[in-house]
């Protein structure tokens, strides 16, 4: 009689392992007061496979782009794509400004609260339409991709892909090497995620050591409504999208997500996550094709979680000033977040920045960032989680659309 194969701990069951534990020392870490030790000899360890992580994003960005636009064919294909890829996460991102709205309006968060307001923020300077369009386009890729500039070298994948298309038999060469040069990053990547539950222990316990449960005081409504915005967003848009237009069980899907969600919380980067994004994606029976092109442009441009956020944040300045916010202004604020969710994709702590120009959009104090901000990192967590949920909702329903979905594939991986 053979001997029973163990069966190895799924990475999802391993991820939360250490996302538990590393709860559980960072609070004890803070109850003794020794958070200066997680931030000293813990958090390194979470720092370099940070550094792991990033030292392959763009290249990892770039040859999946230009395979996958040179994998749907013509520009016809691209197009058609990419308007699906776009109209999807504009939808959804307006749905998120209207449920953080609903659910600030419904929990009155900041009514009552009176915080120091003498902080000062200098909000970045807003990007015009234009000149967003325009920076797109890199004059030197080059530059691009050693800047990780993502919106310019997105854009350059593109036209390679395309290129290769068009020129065809005289650029199989070329083509291979790139496949050749995607398949490295995808091994390198593959290593690097099996010290993920590791990196969770280390990178979470800094926070709540730092932070502690005491930081949530008077802004523990804030954070609530965030996380719980986040939440019917991904239990009532994501899951009919999905169910309605991707014809996906619901349950399979946030089954095969759960991996790259867990590691999106930890982080708090959807560039970070794009390997877990890209790896469930595969798991769901989503096409190489299509979700090389979808995922690395969703990780750039779709902000739902950040859109919620900004809508009840919006709400929370306003009651903590007094101001009273009409529908007109609301309205604004719908139409400010969708828009800045694609003008400001390319900048640097992306969601301070377009909470920035949505307060300055309805005439609202931007001293006010600088009290959230003592939170940000915790809500942060939370709406880049719904971010990176949505990019592989997109990538379901995008692949349904182009019959690029492999349903019994998935059906394989969840268990039949």
């Amino acid at each position: 009689m053979e001997k029973a194969t163990p069966q190895k701990m799924h990475i999802t069951v391993k991820i939360l392992i250490g996302l538990i534990a590393g709860i559980i020392v960072g609070i004890v870490l803070n109850l003794m007061g020794q958070a200066e030790i997680a931030n000293t000899y813990i958090k390194p360890f979470g720092t370099l496979f940070m550094n792991l992580i990033k030292m392959v994003i763009v290249p990892l960005v770039f040859a999946s782009l230009v395979m996958g636009a040179c994998g749907l064919g013509d520009i016809k294909s691209v197009g058609r794509i990419g308007g699906k890829t776009l109209a999807y996460f504009l939808v959804t991102t307006a749905l998120a400004v209207i449920i953080g709205l609903i659910i600030g309006k419904v929990f009155n968060v900041g009514n009552g609260i009176t915080l120091p307001t003498d902080a000062s923020y200098e909000a970045p300077a807003p990007v015009g339409i234009v000149d967003t369009l325009l920076n797109i386009i890199p004059t030197n890729p080059f530059n691009a991709l050693t800047q990780g500039n993502m919106l310019q070298v997105i854009a350059f994948a593109l036209f390679v892909g395309v290129g290769i298309s068009i020129v065809g038999a005289k650029a199989e060469i070329f083509k291979q090497g790139m496949d050749g040069f995607a398949e490295v990053m995808y091994s390198i990547i593959g290593g690097i995620m099996k010290l993920a539950p590791y990196a969770v222990f280390a990178l979470i316990i800094p926070v709540v050591a730092s932070q502690g449960a005491a930081v949530l005081g008077p802004l523990f409504m804030l954070v609530l409504s965030v996380y719980l915005a986040c939440a019917l967003h991904a239990a009532v848009v994501y899951s009919l999208s999905v169910k309605i237009l991707g014809k996906f069980s619901p349950i399979k899907f946030f089954k095969l997500a759960a991996p790259a969600m867990m590691f999106a919380f930890t982080t708090a980067s959807s560039a970070a996550t794009l390997p877990f994004t890209l790896e469930s994606s595969r798991k769901m029976g989503v096409s190489p094709e299509v979700r090389s092109f979808v995922l690395p442009l969703g990780a750039t441009i779709n902000m739902d979680g950040t859109a919620a956020f900004q809508g009840i944040c919006a709400l929370f300045v306003a009651a903590v000033y007094g101001i009273n916010l009409s529908i007109g202004q609301m309205l604004t604020i719908i139409i400010a977040a969708t828009l800045a969710s694609i003008g400001t994709a390319g900048v640097p702590g992306a969601g301070t920045v377009m909470l920035g120009m949505v307060l300055t959009t309805v005439g609202l104090p931007l001293d006010a960032v600088a009290i959230i901000m003592g939170v940000e990192r915790l809500m942060d967590m939370a709406r880049t989680t719904i971010n990176i949920t949505g990019d592989m909702a997109c990538a379901i329903i995008v692949a349904k659309s182009e019959n690029e979905l492999d349903e019994k594939y998935a059906q394989a991986e969840v268990g039949g």
